[in-house]
């Protein structure tokens, strides 16, 4: 038997015990009513006795059975009872008392006048109808019953050898017999209705549980995380609210951000990287005391809370767990290692609730990361101002362009041959609140928070536009400088050709400037960004060349039209940066790129640029950044020469488009 039906006979034998134990009252008072009426209503010598010592015998079990009745309603019906030996107990009951009423009724057929005997015939006959019904919910105790009472008796009139004794007899045997079939039919429609009424009661039970297992399954999926099987951000701040709640001791929250793992996710793949997260995780559960208060924060992040723990404690564990975590792992292809930088945040001292908890530990790890990779870094009431002038900063960022606090401003490149314009490059600048904020502390949150897609094609679009409405002789270009976040989003080439469009400038007069830091990207997504722009005669030049990642091999392969020296190089000129600016033009010449130079401040720093052949300069000395509305009229002072800017007779065939 399967176990959805045990629990359906379980409960059918519960619903069965409640019927008959339900009418068992009334059952009981009319036999007993029954009994008193037939045993003193007549008065006949030779059964009296008979009579009286039967029913001092039926009153007593039938006492005996309102006993049990009583003992089901008060401590049995309301509870978890076992139906089948309720259902035993009663029927134990009635059976004896259909047998009473069967043997009663022989003796008075055999002693017993007509009237009584039929009066007696119609009374049980009586009581064999109403068991049809009050013991319908046990089949074979109802057949029995509504047998037992007349079938004896009546079978023995038929044997009688008076005529209407017989009668009566065949009355009894054939009302017996109706009986018999009333009584299973009966039953079987109440079993029925129990087997209808149970089995819904089966079917929504069942349906619960599958409901409790997905809500266990959901919990799962939304308090665990898949991969680690650590808790997941949600379960871990209702963890860390207990914990504030029901704290009385300082406690230490570590936020732990792996580094190095993009790198390894990126180029080996994520299936390294979900490794490297799942070991990584395994290893801190050694050190979490409660896996409750341990969590997958998001990516590569982690949190722990470690109770009862000082600074000294949490900055000693952490540089034990960096060290844990530093260790290498072995996959099956390769033997791969990341670091950790851990920020710290203390409570109560940094932070009375939880989310500014997480938030101190958050700025703590973020500012760590800055300083020195791999180390342990504790929150200090600086980091929150930084913090909270980069939010006021990032918020104000949102609204810049709708508000309209951005602005260009252009600053000339000219010709080392005859110091004339050749070019503007573009600059940004944005002033929140009278306060103008310089590039190099919006930029990089404008890269962080995902805000430089949006600004850097409204600086793409309006320089374009810019620069197709100067009035000049020589149709000057427009350097715009872009990202690499930029340079790697599937649509900058579409911004890129709305921007050229929305202006009517040819491509040629639009230069893009990426920094060095290109190098450490994707380099197959950078090599077609640069070849889809060159195709458009759009030039690519290197910003800040020689300061970081650049490789000549790869600027060879990319076939990068230009590189910008940094100014840092131009201020040494007197020390190793002439050397390093020499070099730079002997690489130049060998790869067939052009040069520029920024940051060029004095006339003796222009003049010994142009004794080293670069092609083209830039800096205060000719001019700072200047305003849109200025353009026209420096250009007019300056007398622009009608050569376009590094289109030279003497430079096009160092040109590759």
């Amino acid at each position: 038997m399967t176990s959805s039906e045990l629990e359906l006979n379980k409960y059918m034998q519960r619903d069965a015990a409640a019927l008959l134990y339900g009418n068992a009252v009334s059952g009981i008072v009319i036999s007993l009513i029954t009994a008193s009426f037939l045993v003193f209503t007549f008065d006949n010598p030779l059964t009296n006795s008979f009579k009286q010592m039967w029913w001092c015998g039926m009153s007593i079990l039938l006492v005996l059975r309102m006993v049990d009745v009583i003992i089901w309603k008060t401590k049995l019906q309301h509870t978890e009872f076992d139906g089948e030996k309720a259902v035993k107990r009663y029927i134990t009951g009635v059976n004896p008392t259909g047998v009473m009423w069967a043997v009663y009724l022989i003796f008075v057929t055999k002693y017993n006048t007509s009237v009584e005997l039929t009066i007696t015939l119609i009374a049980i006959a009586a009581m064999a109808g109403g068991s049809a019904t009050i013991l319908a919910a046990h089949k074979y105790t109802a057949m029995f019953y509504a047998f037992i009472l007349l079938s004896p008796a009546s079978i023995g009139l038929l044997l009688s050898e008076q005529y209407a004794l017989k009668l009566l007899g065949l009355l009894g045997v054939s009302y017996s017999i109706v009986m018999l079939i009333t009584s299973k039919k009966s039953a079987d429609f109440t079993r029925n209705t129990l087997f209808l009424k149970n089995e819904n009661k089966v079917l929504v039970h069942q349906m619960e549980e599958k409901v409790e297992q997905r809500t266990r399954k959901i919990y799962e999926l939304s308090n665990l995380d898949s991969l680690t099987g650590l808790y997941n951000r949600t379960a871990f701040i209702t963890h860390l609210k207990t914990v504030f709640a029901s704290s009385k001791k300082p406690f230490a929250l570590l936020f732990i951000d792996l580094d190095g793992f993009k790198k390894i996710n990126d180029s080996i793949g994520h299936q390294a990287g979900d490794q490297i997260l799942k070991k990584s995780a395994e290893r801190l559960k050694l050190w979490s005391l409660d896996t409750k208060l341990l969590c997958r924060w998001g990516g590569d992040e982690f949190l722990m809370v470690l109770a009862d723990t000082d600074e000294v404690g949490a900055v000693d564990i952490s540089e034990q767990l960096i060290e844990m975590l530093s260790e290498p792992h072995n996959t099956e292809n390769s033997v791969l290692s990341v670091g950790a930088t851990i920020g710290i945040a203390l409570y109560p001292e940094h932070a009375r609730t939880e989310d500014r908890l997480i938030q101190s530990a958050d700025m703590a790890m973020y500012y760590q990361k800055k300083q020195a990779r791999s180390t342990v870094g504790v929150f200090t009431e600086q980091m929150d101002k930084l913090y909270t002038y980069e939010l006021r900063l990032k918020n104000a960022l949102t609204k810049a362009i709708e508000k309209q606090q951005l602005r260009l401003v252009f600053q000339p490149i000219v010709s080392s041959k005859n110091n004339q314009v050749a070019a503007f490059e573009t600059l940004l600048r944005w002033q929140l609140d009278d306060e103008n904020i310089p590039p190099d502390e919006f930029i990089c949150i404008a890269e962080q928070y995902g805000l430089i897609h949006e600004i850097g094609a409204w600086v793409l679009k309006d320089a374009c536009l810019q620069a197709s409405q100067w009035s000049s002789e020589q149709a000057l270009a427009v350097c715009v400088n872009v990202s690499v976040i930029q340079l790697q989003d599937e649509h900058f080439i579409t911004i890129v050709d709305d921007a050229l469009s929305n202006s009517s400038l040819p491509g040629e007069r639009l230069h893009i400037e990426i920094t060095e830091s290109v190098f450490a990207a994707d380099i197959s997504i950078i090599s077609n960004r640069i070849k889809q722009l060159q195709t458009r005669n759009i030039k690519v030049s290197i910003d800040d060349f020689g300061t970081g990642y650049s490789s000549l091999s790869v600027i060879q392969d990319l076939a990068i039209n230009m590189v910008k020296i940094d100014r840092s190089f131009v201020s040494k000129m007197n020390t190793n940066g002439h050397a390093i600016i020499s070099a730079v033009m002997h690489i130049a010449s060998s790869l067939d790129f052009l040069v520029i130079a920024e940051g060029v401040e004095t006339e003796e720093q222009a003049q010994e640029l142009q004794k080293l052949g670069v092609h083209y300069l830039q800096g205060y000395h000719y001019s700072k950044p200047i305003e849109i509305e200025n353009i026209d009229s420096f250009l007019t002072k300056v007398n622009v020469p009608k050569e376009s800017f590094f289109d030279a007779n003497q430079l096009v065939d160092k040109l590759r488009i």
